[in-house]
């Protein structure tokens, strides 16, 4: 949690946090009665009254009912408008429904959903992939949590080792492997999984970020099949790899035989490649989901030429039966039409300058108004994608990620955010800018932000 001393959480005082929730609570469910009744009614046969559990994260009193979304608005069946800066946690990055992407996908409507073929739209499809990210060889899938699933398994199987490596703290998806974390310096199944019964430490080691020297150490026993890595850690507070980082990552890795998985579903926020592409990263495996079909449910996973002729021998030796590889949805025509669309007019070059360009004066209003404040806070960027967290950085690795979070005050500003009129992540203080985002929108946060701050401040 971030620095809580006495009654002061994150460099203020309690009392005013709880008010300021109290009041943004009240003000909330006043101006949406009828999502109140929806979310009381019409939802309760949900578990939970939400049909995803993660909903239930919001920091609302209930959840607004969305009547429409396009480009970086969102508006609820109130008639609320929100500017929004969520974007269905990346899943909507480039906004919602780019135009491109909502023609192919009526287009394709009128030729069948699935057939488990490929279509026209999947002819040089694997190719744009490989010109963007560089990766020779693809598959897709439907979710990134199925995507790091099936490589892992690809892993294992073309090395033969049994174990798998992953950072403190790290998110990638409802992969159960990866949901390890340290506790007083011992590997731990992370307490909140659901329904565990194993201890998945048994084939999956966990070290901290930015720590080549505990990297070396656990892989010297040559077990590792497989590093499963975002190149910016971005679901515990945002931690940034230290300069050379990237560059021991993969000389370790390449000298103790382990392969490298670069996941980038959040961080494709970089730009167009993502950040592997930016910075030259040169992973065995590569893992892209959420945003890459436009908001259309799909993922990539791509393997480098080296990689494909082990897989291919190993498969050729296998015996015959099902590979645990694949689900029958997937690479399904709608995908290849609404993913085209999306890599050849919205992952544009023009879209990545507009959204690094608004996002980089987003970073700056915000620490402006943290200073302002005179709060002991900080704000982390990677690309289009920003945060604010509450603790003094920058954050070293995942320990310092997760006492940073100050929940009872992130929800606090979320909420008054919203009543401001700006929508922002619930599981972290994450905002992404969108090639539909508007400067005027921006600002607007900013400035919201800015009065948030000085009504905690001020005595």
């Amino acid at each position: 949690m971030a620095e809580q001393s006495g009654n002061v959480l994150g460099g203020v005082p309690v009392e005013r946090i709880d008010a300021l929730r109290a009041r943004e609570t009240a003000s909330f469910a006043r101006a949406r009665p009828l999502s109140r009744k929806a979310s009381r009614d019409g939802l309760a046969h949900f578990a939970g009254g939400a049909p995803l559990h993660w909903m239930r994260d919001w920091p609302m009193p209930f959840l607004p009912v969305v009547a429409k979304a396009r480009g970086a608005k969102i508006v609820d069946i109130d008639g609320v408008r929100l500017d929004d800066f969520c974007l269905g946690d990346t899943g909507s990055m480039f906004g919602h429904s780019p135009p491109p992407v909502s023609r192919a996908i009526r287009k394709q409507a009128k030729r069948g959903l699935t057939y488990m073929l490929p279509s026209r739209e999947a002819i040089g499809l694997g190719a744009k992939l490989t010109d963007m990210f560089g990766l020779a060889q693809w598959q897709i899938a439907t979710t990134a949590s199925d995507a790091n699933r099936f490589a892992l398994r690809m892993a294992r199987a073309v090395t033969g080792r049994p174990m798998i490596l992953v950072f403190n703290g790290c998110y990638h998806g409802a992969v159960e492997a990866t949901f390890v974390g340290l506790k007083d310096g011992r590997a731990v199944n992370k307490p909140g999984l659901a329904g565990q019964v194993r201890d998945l430490t048994e084939d999956a080691k966990v070290i901290e970020f930015n720590d080549p020297a505990a990297l070396q150490a656990a892989l010297a026993d040559r077990d590792v099949a497989c590093v499963v890595a975002e190149p910016v850690m971005t679901n515990s507070s945002m931690v940034l790899p230290a300069p050379g980082f990237h560059a021991e990552l993969r000389r370790i890795t390449r000298e103790t035989g382990t392969l490298l998985l670069i996941d980038e579903t959040h961080t494709i926020s970089t730009g167009r490649g993502g950040y592997t592409r930016a910075f030259g990263l040169e992973p065995d495996i590569f893992v892209l989901g959420k945003p890459v079909a436009g908001g259309v449910a799909a993922s990539v996973w791509g393997f480098s030429a080296e990689l494909a002729e082990r897989w291919d021998a190993y498969s050729r030796a296998k015996p015959a039966g099902y590979s645990g590889i694949g689900t029958t949805l997937s690479a399904n025509p709608l995908q290849f039409a609404a993913m085209r669309a999306t890599l050849d007019e919205v992952m544009t070059a023009d879209n990545y300058a507009h959204m690094e360009k608004l996002a980089a004066r987003l970073e700056a209003g915000l620490a402006e108004q943290i200073a302002r404040a005179g709060l002991p806070w900080h704000v982390a960027r990677v690309g289009a994608r920003v945060e604010f967290v509450c603790a003094p950085g920058p954050l070293r690795n995942g320990a310092e990620a997760q006492a940073a979070h100050a929940p009872a005050l992130e929800a606090a500003i979320h909420l008054a955010l919203v009543n401001r009129g700006s929508l922002i992540a619930p599981f972290h203080n994450m905002m992404l800018v969108s090639p539909a985002t508007k400067k005027r929108q921006v600002d607007r946060l900013v400035k919201s932000f800015g009065e948030i701050c000085a009504e905690l401040t001020t005595p």
